[in-house]
């Protein structure tokens, strides 16, 4: 029994290669002799890390490097399958469950608050191109379809003017969506009658329930709205959010911030109120259709993007309008009156089509934001929890 140098690369061995005299005996007859290369052949093994344990119980202790990898392996990583009880003379394997995020916090209002917060800015995030060419459309600034529009903006300020006003689309949507969600949330559960009892209004709870979350997130961020048009139309006019607003109130006004609040409350009025309904209700038929409580969160993206179609097609006309009289008088247009003002001129000029220029790209971002907005609410309330509860 003699010592070796180190051998890489021996063929005579199994494996890709063998390192021998690293203070082991290298003699083939060895019974303590087992080959690092044995690694690469137990491709089977349950766990990646088995190989490097010695056979030798002498060998290797509870405590050994090996033994804590292998633990480490199993406790923490997702969907392995270990072995359970035996059953009937076989071994039923259970699934581990996978790491899940819990974040406690006991004010079921604050949970709802900071779901909604999240919910917003993720979806207007992601939608935020679609966006700046929809505002474009309607307005008929840099072209008269979503691919001249696009071109015209890639020309003149690159992939970054597709995000131009997307910071204050975000602080603008997250707390609006926030106080609009938990407005949804907490007059719809006053108002749904409880199993067995008769309905309090005679309009169902969600429609009116959808119609305060609109108006009331609607007045308390009405002017980063208008900021944000401001922002995307006139071009190289403002330096940021706070420039826009110092300039805005200089030269037209406090009240400036508030131009087109009118049409802007009826328009949110009749869409939050579809859409709410139309999320409400679906979600509910799927419930029946599916004999299933919980609800996944393809199943809630579906949902959620099927209401916000319905919705954003049925008040389109008044978002055109209420677009037009925040721009106000930018590049010699007409200064709209009033809500039905806007709609007769828009109608004169433009025929029908006009109360409906832009409504492609406005479904092609509502419809999806609408979608990945209630799958993040939902998502982010199983994630915040109160105490030990299971969302």
């Amino acid at each position: 029994m003699g010592r070796t140098g180190i051998q890489l690369f021996d063929d005579s061995r199994n494996g890709f290669f063998s390192v021998s005299d690293l203070g082991f005996d290298s003699s083939l007859n060895s019974s303590n002799y087992h080959p690092i290369g044995g690694l690469f052949a137990s491709v089977n093994q349950t766990t990646p890390f088995a190989s490097l344990s010695s056979p030798d119980p002498s060998q290797r202790g509870n405590n050994s490097f090996s033994a804590q990898l292998n633990d480490l392996y199993t406790k923490y990583m997702p969907g392995k399958e270990e072995e359970g009880d035996e059953v009937n003379g076989e071994k039923r394997k259970k699934k581990k469950d996978g790491l899940k995020l819990k974040v406690k916090i006991a004010n079921p209002s604050l949970r709802r608050l900071l779901s909604g917060a999240v919910a917003g800015a993720v979806s207007r995030t992601a939608v935020a191109p679609l966006e700046t060419i929809r505002t474009h459309l309607m307005v008929g600034s840099g072209g008269n379809s979503s691919t001249e529009v696009f071109g015209d903006i890639m020309k003149h300020e690159g992939w970054t003017g597709l995000f131009r006003g997307n910071l204050v689309n975000v602080i603008r949507v997250a707390p609006a969506r926030a106080v609009e969600l938990f407005v949804f949330e907490t007059v719809n559960k006053k108002l749904s009658p409880q199993h067995g009892e008769e309905s309090k209004i005679p309009i169902p709870a969600s429609l009116l329930a959808g119609a305060c979350a609109g108006v009331s997130q609607t007045l308390l961020t009405y002017p980063l709205e208008l900021v944000k048009t401001r922002l995307t139309i006139q071009r190289g006019v403002y330096k940021g959010i706070f420039d826009a607003f110092l300039k805005i109130i200089r030269e037209e006004g406090p009240t400036e911030l508030y131009r087109g609040l009118a049409p802007s409350l009826i328009g949110v009025v009749p869409y939050a109120a579809t859409n709410y309904f139309a999320y409400d209700s679906l979600r509910k038929a799927y419930r029946s259709f599916s004999k299933q409580e919980k609800i996944g969160n393809i199943e809630t993206l579906l949902i959620g993007s099927l209401a916000g179609a319905l919705s954003s097609t049925a008040t389109f006309p008044l978002e055109v309008a209420r677009k037009h009289m925040q721009v106000g008088a930018v590049s010699g247009r007409v200064v709209y009156k009033n809500m039905l003002h806007a709609l007769v001129t828009i109608l004169e000029r433009e025929g029908i089509l006009g109360w409906y220029k832009g409504l492609g790209p406005s479904c092609l971002k509502l419809v999806p934001a609408a979608g990945i907005s209630f799958m993040c609410y939902e998502a982010c309330k199983k994630i915040l929890i109160e105490n030990n509860q299971e969302a």
